[in-house]
């Protein structure tokens, strides 16, 4: 992996908590977490790193500011032709959009997700959001295109026909018919999102890393893959949990009455 990018820690901070769960925020407040170049750099070391941690079992994707969870891309960025740096080679936009990853990541979105920065929640699997919050791809009143997957992930969360409105009308849509519309995972207030987040990556943290990657991953593919696909991928992952160490740890934890000691393989 390479060396950490100064912006880790300036413009993206990184931390981890609750002893398996690491914490990313966006830290461009004066820009409404609008992604650079630094920024796709830093998520792009930050996903590399969190992958290769066996310590880390679930990734929180959110911000320091109140005003904006991302504003999306920094336009006078790419006003300044440095467009072609809001991306990298392996994460796409923000480091992110297009990253391989097989650990979850859950969106804290305590504010307005807009633009790329709905592609950015969009892009993990899981939006705790505040109840004031919003979530829209505004790039169509703009003679742009949401290019970092929000057209096709909105439709695989949203019923086609609310996201084809959003979509081609531009407007967003508000966090409670969010979470009304299963986009959303928890519906909170502001000050309590963090907590939230945290509370589900604990809840998730607590399982078997290797059952809920492995599950993950099957899960992930139900959306392109046919049916008999699925199938043979699902008895490749099943021959290889049930043959793993937490599948003998699990049951026998369950019958002394006291929690797994999990070692991930």
């Amino acid at each position: 992996m390479s060396a950490k990018p100064e912006s880790v820690g300036r413009e993206v901070l990184y931390e981890v908590v609750e002893g398996h769960i690491g914490l990313v925020r966006l830290n461009r407040p004066d820009k409404r977490n609008a992604v650079n170049g630094d920024v796709a750099q830093a998520m792009d070391w930050i996903v590399k790193a969190t992958e290769a941690d066996d310590s880390i079992r679930v990734v929180i994707l959110g911000s320091t500011s109140d005003g904006a969870f991302s504003a999306g891309a920094d336009l006078s960025e790419i006003s300044k032709g440095r467009g072609h740096l809001l991306g990298t080679r392996d994460g796409g936009f923000g480091g992110l959009a297009t990253a391989v990853r097989a650990k979850p990541w859950i969106a804290a979105v305590n504010a307005p997700a807009l633009a790329g920065g709905c592609e950015l929640a969009l892009s993990c699997d899981m939006i705790v959001a505040a109840e004031t919050a919003r979530f829209g791809l505004p790039e169509v009143k703009r003679g742009l295109f949401a290019g970092a997957g929000g057209v096709f992930r909105l439709t695989r969360r949203l019923p086609a026909s609310i996201a084809y409105e959003l979509v081609a009308t531009g407007d967003p849509i508000d966090a409670p018919r969010a979470y009304a519309l299963g986009l959303v995972n928890r519906l909170v207030p502001a000050d309590r999102v963090m907590e939230a987040a945290i509370e589900l990556a604990k809840a998730i943290s607590v399982n078997a890393p290797m059952s809920v990657r492995e599950s993950l991953k099957v899960a992930r593919m139900s959306f392109d893959a046919p049916e008999a696909e699925l199938w043979k991928v699902s008895r490749e992952v099943s021959a290889r949990v049930f043959a793993s160490e937490d599948a003998q740890e699990g049951p026998l934890a369950f019958l002394e009455k006291r929690a797994p000691v999990w070692k991930g393989r």
